[in-house]
């Protein structure tokens, strides 16, 4: 089948394009093979917010929590079911592009439980068995970037397992996380695994900045609404400059050496909250060779029928987004604040829709 050629040249320019859902339709349906086959689609990432808003709004799943629920199975016991199941099709599915890629592309992520963002043993407990239950080379385990899912990040890439972090907002902590990640391949590599197993990303968040700084600088009005819109992708192209420092450097280049691959930075939450923003301009505005955009469908749909690619980002433009962010700090946005706003707000967020979600299967466990 031909690719779209829109999303066919941000391919070209060095940007993988992965899905930001997942569902069981997507899967039987033939949906998600045609939009490998048709819009350069070549990964997903799932998080408890897709997962509730699947299985809760389909009869995809009845039969399968019907019959756990007669094998007496608890609810947290059949979610788990339901979503690594899904998870384990996904892989199988994007496996050709695994292979095609050595590994690259072709990854499908899973989340661990939200409610551990803060426990760093458990987190680390439950990526081992997500990643023994999935039972597949090309997924991908979510660990959130908060301060206790940094050991896990090294503990959990220091045992070969391939990790997608999220929840990243600032820059430092980026900083942070790749060297955590960086922690994570020494460790691997002194306990003999082939480091070229092992692939990682850096979810590095996008609107959700614009709409919580934008709404501060709507209360501080004046010159400062000028600044409204430009912070997201600021932040998201400073970030781009620390990777292109980070895999320069010493350090990389003797993990390199070894079969080490360089952990992508990913934007994700890359659809346009504001309606008066360009649809398409965290797509447009973020291209980097290598990176990973992850796109809900609606913003997809919006690249394949107009996108119009911007100049890819080098480390010049990194220091010029620095001058941005350091405006609207001027204007008296306290970036540190928004940076822990946003981060607590995440975490909650995916927290409340695991919740949701583990009500929404207990009320049909019980009516089973």
């Amino acid at each position: 089948m031909t690719q779209n050629t829109r999303t066919q040249a941000l391919s070209d320019a060095g940007v993988s394009i992965w899905l930001d859902d997942l569902s069981r339709g997507r899967l039987t349906s033939g949906n998600l093979q045609e939009l490998v086959d048709t819009k350069n689609i070549v990964g997903v990432t799932t998080n408890p917010s897709i997962f509730q808003a699947a299985i809760s709004g389909a009869q995809d799943y009845d039969a399968d929590i019907a019959e756990l629920a007669k094998a007496g199975k608890d609810v947290d016991a059949v979610v788990e079911k339901l979503t690594t199941d899904d998870v384990r099709s996904a892989a199988d599915l994007f496996a050709p592009v695994a292979e095609a890629t050595e590994g690259q592309d072709g990854r499908v992520s899973i989340e661990v439980d939200p409610r551990l963002a803060h426990e760093t043993e458990k987190t680390i407990a439950q990526a081992h068995r997500l990643s023994e239950i999935v039972d597949r080379s090309n997924v991908m385990i979510k660990i959130p970037a908060t301060k206790e899912g940094l050991p896990a990040i090294t503990e959990v890439i220091g045992a070969g397992i391939s990790v997608n972090v999220t929840l990243i907002f600032s820059v430092d902590r980026y900083r942070e996380v790749i060297d955590a990640y960086l922690a994570g391949l020494e460790k691997a590599d002194a306990a003999g695994i082939d480091l070229s197993t092992i692939r990682s990303v850096g979810s590095f968040f996008v609107s959700r900045f614009d709409t919580e700084i934008d709404a501060r600088l709507e209360k501080l009005g004046g010159d400062a609404l000028e600044l409204r819109g430009k912070a997201g992708v600021a932040n998201a192209r400073v970030a781009f400059g620390v990777y292109l420092e980070k895999f320069s450097s010493e350090r990389f280049e003797k993990l390199a050496a070894k079969g080490a691959r360089v952990q992508r930075a990913l934007w994700a939450s890359t659809g346009v909250k504001n309606p008066e923003y360009a649809d398409t301009m965290y797509v447009d505005q973020l291209v980097a060779s290598p990176t990973v955009n992850t796109m809900p469908e609606k913003t997809l749909d919006a690249v394949a029928d107009h996108s119009e690619l911007g100049k890819a980002l080098d480390a010049e433009a990194a220091q010029a987004s620095a001058a941005d962010l350091e405006k609207i700090s001027a204007a008296g946005v306290d970036l540190d604040d928004v940076y822990a706003v946003l981060e607590r707000e995440g975490v909650e967020k995916f927290e409340k829709a695991w919740n949701e979600l583990l009500e929404t299967v207990a009320a049909q466990i019980a009516s089973a």
